[in-house]
This record gives structure tokens, sequence and C-alpha cells, in this order.
């Protein structure tokens, strides 16, 4: 059998979702009322059923985040909510806390968070055993180590890849820079992005090295050209990151790697199968380079890249496309007071009205203005600005680009097949979209017409606005001048799609794999630390049932006395800046080094064996 390939799209509120949905998403994870990772993107019972049901329409499914550290005085509520989730129609649940495995829960799906760091494939066995029926695999794998982990783990649990967005410099889950900085935890939903500030980079007699840079600040995820390279390796769901994007970007992102998808399920048939149903149309432009990013990086997918920093650590912003270049023709012809004259980049380059455009100042800094006013290589800034000659201008946003975004009106239809025949005393209408097959049935008399009644029968029985249906074909068995009044037809119509539509609801119903072990029983570390977020009592008897026989607490519970570890990282910023300890021009960097602001400081700690970059925290 084929292998479903799945498209995981976020969402943060209920419109954000239904556009991920029209847009080719074959599922959908969201925030629920509480205890998700993001706690700006939260949402409310309600909208979250509303969200399952439509989903749930092409066959598609929804993920709720419930991928926080939990304390003890909570537990109680949030199992409490998990059984308001499952009756709203949620497929499953993204979590990190293993609290959840000694709750009284419903037969719900769950799957292990990135938030639970699973680097090695033993902790993938591990998690298996446990029950997850998903893991979601941290960012910095190699292909080979996805592959590693598919061969360690059985075959009816599921692996989820990331395939685009914003990266966290740390190994998800296992970052408390901004707990030990301002309180503020990543694992409790409230990251204070330390991760995104300039720093210095200091010797340890606080000399400075590389002044006001955003040294730890990635690039974002792009890994377009790699799905069917991570689908080989084992992967099954490819996500989006993003749940406190807006619907502009989820539109774009979602339609360009649907595409992607689309092509490599079409070229290997007996490989790979679509996991929902429908067909999409759309007329954005899905250039994901053009919805925001940091520029892009496919990450150690295949090994270490060259460079990983956005924008070179000048900016953690999005500075948009290249549009032109400041010039002034000389001193006697400079530009009025409130005007740019600039050089195009090429013919193609049209700004607009209203449009967002960034430099970089004498200093370095990105800066930003809007147009007022356009008229052909002069610009007329909405507020003043001081920009040197020859300085490269970026277009950050298109107002007429956007404009078309948001007024794309996308479909998401399932092709059916209809049959039209007579039954005794009637008649009778079957849909069938390829899985599921109905029959509606009316009575009523037939009459012999003067004219032929196909078109018309057509035309009435073709009439799906409104619904997530369209016609493929209609095969009439009923003879050409048999008059069947449009009322019964169009009656008979409502009805079957109302039938067809159950149909597919319940195929998606639950349960479908509740949080069950393994048969062989999974065997827990004897050594946890605060790394491994244990919160609770739960929790914390879950490890010692597990084999588990020291266990410290969490850091948002019980901060570590002294230096800390706070940041465990793939990304090496001596690889980064050319000064790799194992390779040539180690000494272009002195050791110790330091990253500081005025928020923090941290100490660099370099475990080449593992290639590691640790930060540590007094």
């Amino acid at each position: 059998m084929p292998t479903p390939l799945e498209l995981l799209a976020p969402a943060r509120d209920i419109e954000v979702a239904r556009m991920a949905l029209l847009h080719g998403a074959d599922a959908v994870y969201m925030g629920g009322p509480s205890h998700g990772a993001r706690a700006a993107a939260s949402n409310s019972i309600a909208d979250i059923r509303a969200v399952a049901e439509m989903a749930h329409i092409y066959g598609a499914r929804l993920y709720v985040t419930i991928n926080t550290i939990i304390y003890d005085d909570e537990l109680q509520a949030v199992e409490r909510e998990i059984w308001d989730l499952w009756d709203a129609g949620v497929d499953a649940l993204i979590v990190q806390d293993m609290a959840l495995l000694r709750m009284h829960l419903p037969p719900i799906e769950l799957h292990a968070s990135t938030q639970c760091d699973i680097r090695t494939p033993e902790k993938a066995l591990f998690l298996a055993r446990c029950g997850f029926s998903q893991l979601v695999l941290p960012r910095e794998l190699t292909l080979d180590e996805i592959a590693a982990t598919r061969r360690a783990i059985p075959k009816g649990v599921s692996l989820e890849g990331f395939v685009h967005g914003a990266l966290c410099v740390s190994y998800s889950g296992d970052c408390q820079a901004s707990c030990a900085a301002n309180g503020r935890s990543a694992n409790r939903g409230a990251c204070s992005q330390m991760c995104r500030m300039a720093y210095d980079l200091t010797d340890a007699k606080g000399n400075v090295i590389v002044a006001d840079r955003h040294l730890l600040s990635l690039r974002d995820l792009c890994r377009l050209d790699d799905l069917e390279a991570m689908a080989d390796a084992g992967i099954s769901s490819f996500k989006i990151e993003g749940r406190l994007k807006d619907a502009a970007y989820v539109k774009t992102v979602v339609t360009a790697y649907r595409r992607a998808l689309d092509k490599i399920i079409d070229a290997n048939p007996d490989r790979y199968s679509r996991s929902s149903m429908g067909r999409c149309s759309t007329g954005i432009d899905a250039d994901v380079s053009l919805a925001f990013n940091r520029g892009f990086t496919p990450y150690f997918l295949h090994g270490a890249p060259q460079q990983m920093l956005s924008n070179g650590g000048a900016t953690p912003k999005f500075i948009g496309e290249p549009v032109g270049t400041r010039y002034v023709a000389s001193a006697s012809k400079r530009t009025k007071a409130g005007q740019i004259t600039i050089t195009p980049l090429s013919a193609k380059t049209r700004l607009n009205n209203g449009d967002g455009l960034g430099y970089f100042d004498r200093d370095g800094r990105f800066c930003g203005f809007r147009l007022n006013r356009v008229d052909g290589d002069t610009l007329f800034p909405a507020s003043p600005v001081d920009i040197a000659p020859g300085t490269m201008l970026y277009r950050n946003s298109d107002i007429k680009r956007d404009a078309a975004i948001a007024a794309d009106r996308p479909t998401r239809l399932i092709d059916i097949d209809m049959t039209l025949g007579l039954m005794p005393g009637g008649v009778s209408l079957t849909l069938d979209d390829g899985l599921h097959s109905c029959t509606a049935t009316a009575s009523c008399p037939t009459d012999t017409a003067k004219t032929n009644q196909l078109e018309a029968r057509h035309r009435t029985l073709s009439k799906l606005g409104g619904t997530p249906f369209c016609l493929r074909s209609l095969t009439d068995r009923v003879p050409s001048d048999a008059f069947i009044q449009a009322s019964v037809l169009t009656a008979l119509r409502r009805e079957a799609v109302d039938l067809l539509t159950s149909a597919i609801k319940i195929r998606a119903q639950r349960p479908r794999q509740a949080a069950a072990p393994d048969s062989m029983p999974p065997t827990a570390p004897k050594t946890l630390t605060y790394h491994d977020n244990v919160a609770n009592r739960l929790a914390r008897q879950f490890y010692l049932d597990h084999g588990a026989e020291t266990i410290e607490t969490a850091f948002e519970v019980k901060r570590p006395k002294g230096e800390c570890a706070v940041m465990t990282t793939r990304y090496c910023l001596r690889r980064e800046l050319g000064a790799c300890l194992r390779q040539k021009g180690a000494d272009k960097l002195p050791s110790p080094l330091f990253l500081t602001n005025k928020a923090a400081t941290y100490r660099l700690e370099f475990d080449c064996k593992n290639c590691r970059m640790r930060l540590w925290a007094k």
C-alpha cells in the first residue's frame, strides 16, 4: 500500500485554519485554550469544534497542542480540557509532558512534540513504546539520522518532520535561556526569544570581538527541494512552522508545499498517496521567498550548512526582495528633500504607492519606511529618510501582492460521480467520491416529455455550489424523454449530498489509536536532569515506574544553583565565524568566549566530540 503523505499546517485561529485547509493542508495544528507552546495562539473549544468539522469534510485532521510542561495544581484542569477537546472532534494531541500518560484520557492519539527532544533512535523507541502514535523529530536531524530513527521504531508509528519556518537555535524543549534571563519559559509557552537579540561576542577579559550582532538568530527553514528525500528517509507528515503567522503567510507557504508534494505523489503513485481529499484552486503567487523569512537554509538535513545566521547576523527581521540601488547622479543634481532616486535592478521591478522598503544604514542597522508615492524612478517616502548613495533598497511589503492574496477566494472541491436511475415508483441518485458511495431515493411519477430532458436534468443535478463537491461525471440511466420535476431532482441532490457528507465524517471519526503501551515495556534513563522537564508528580511517577532512579525537577519549578547550561545547539558560532576548533582557522577566536547584552551573559562551551555548542548562565 502507498504511504499517505500529510501536509501539516499551522493555524493561530479559526480563519487561518480555514485558509490552510482550503489551500491544501491534509492536517492542521492549533493551540487549545491553554498549555500550548505559543501562549498567544490559544483558541476556544467552540472554534476548535468548527475547525474539526471543516477538516473532516475533506478527510483532513485536526491536532491541538498541549505541549508545555504542566504544574501539579494544573493537572486536573488539563485532564478536563482534553475531554472537551475530544468531544469537539480533535483527532490528536501534540504533547510534551509525560503526565498525560498517567491521566484518565479519552482514546485520543498522542503525538510526541518536538519539545520531547527526540534526538536519538533510542529516545524515539522509548516514546513509541509508551504509546505515542506520531513523533515530531528535531529540526537538527540529517537524512541519515531520520532513516535510522525510522528503522528503530515500529511501522505503525509515524514520523513528523519540519519543512518550513522559523528555527529555534536550541534543541526544542531543551532551552532554559529565556526562563533564566527573565522568568519567561519557552516550555510554558512564553519564550522571550533570547536567540533573536543582538549580542557582543567577548573574550574572558571583556574585550569585544564582534559587536552588536544577532549571533544566535538563524535563518528560516526551507526544504521545498528535499521533500522526496525526507519521505524516502521515513517522514510521512511534513510540518510547516508558524502558529503566530497570519493568513497571507499560511496561504502562500501551504500552496507551495501542496504543489510540491502533489508532484511527488503523482510521480510515485505506487509509493505515496494523498492523506486527504479535495482539489485546491487558488490564484495566489506561491513564492515563499516573498512571504516573511529571514533567509533560507535546509539546516542540517545534508550536514552542516556553510552559513546559518539570518542576514549574516545583521538583523532577525524580514528584509524582503532587493529592488534597486539608491543613487545620486552628481553634486549638482542631488535629489530634492523628501525624494529618493533609484536604479531599478530589472525591468520587472515595479514599486507601488504604499509599498514598504528597507535598507541598511551607515551603522549596519536595518531601517524601514513606507512609500507615499512613486513617480518612475523617483520615490517619495511617507517620512524623511537619510540613505547613503549606493545603498541597496529592499521591498518587504508589496501592497499589490498583499491585496491580491487578501482578495483571493480559494476553493477545495471533492470530485464526485453521479448516477441517476429509475426504481419502482420513483428515481434514485447515487454519489461516489472514490472512497464513499451513497444513494438517495425519491418516489415520483415520471411522464413522457415532448423534448429531450437529459440537459435539463444535468443542469439541475450539477448545481453543487455551497457544497464541498464538484461534479466529475453524470451517468443518466433514465430515458431521455422521461420528465422528472426539477423540484424532485433538487431535493434528491440535496439528500444525496447530505448522505455523502455524513459518510465522509463518519469515516473520519475516532478512535484511531489510543495511547496504549507497546508490547515491549519502555525503559527510561536511570538519571534525569532538569533538561528532561519533569515538573509534576504524575510525570515523576511515570519515569520512576519505567526505571528512573534519580530525577531532577524542571528548571521552571526549581532552578539549579550556580552556573547551568541553558541552551544546547547543533549550530556552532565558531564554525559560523570560520574558527572551528577542528579545522584551520581556530586561532581566529580566543577561548573562552562569551555572549553578552543588557539582558544576559552566556559562557560558550564547545563540545567538539559531539559537534555541539552549549550556553551557560549564572
